[in-house]
């Protein structure tokens, strides 16, 4: 199972960005998604996590902001970043809680993909 994050990059303060990241392999069910982001010099924090039925949480510094959706026939999860600012300057690592294909069950993480917010 492989998650592949994509969409970060470098934005003005006030602007937007749309995270992506679809999980893919023998994969039978994709639970639990979501985002996580880890800034220079700071521990990894929650951003955002959504269940299969929809269900969302969101980290303090981000409600009101960001928005976490998902695609269950795509295995996806988006994340729409509204004002930004430069303490949202991280790299962001997308989770899934996969059901494999072989019925184990793991925790995955992508890549990481770095959002950049400055003027």
């Amino acid at each position: 199972v492989q998650l592949q994050a994509s969409g970060g990059g470098l934005v003005q303060p006030g602007g937007s960005l749309r995270l992506s990241c679809g999980a893919s392999g023998s994969i039978f069910v994709v639970r639990a998604m979501g985002w996580y982001r880890q800034a220079p010099g700071k521990q990894r924090e929650l951003v955002a996590t959504i269940t299969r039925g929809g269900g969302t949480d969101y980290g303090d510094s981000v409600k009101g902001r960001f928005i976490v959706s998902r695609d269950n026939a795509k295995n996806t999860v988006y994340l729409q970043m509204n004002s930004l600012n430069p303490e949202d300057t991280a790299v962001y690592y997308c989770n899934a809680d996969v059901v494999r294909a072989d019925w184990g069950t793991s925790s995955y993480w992508g890549q990481g993909t770095l959002v950049t917010v400055s003027s």
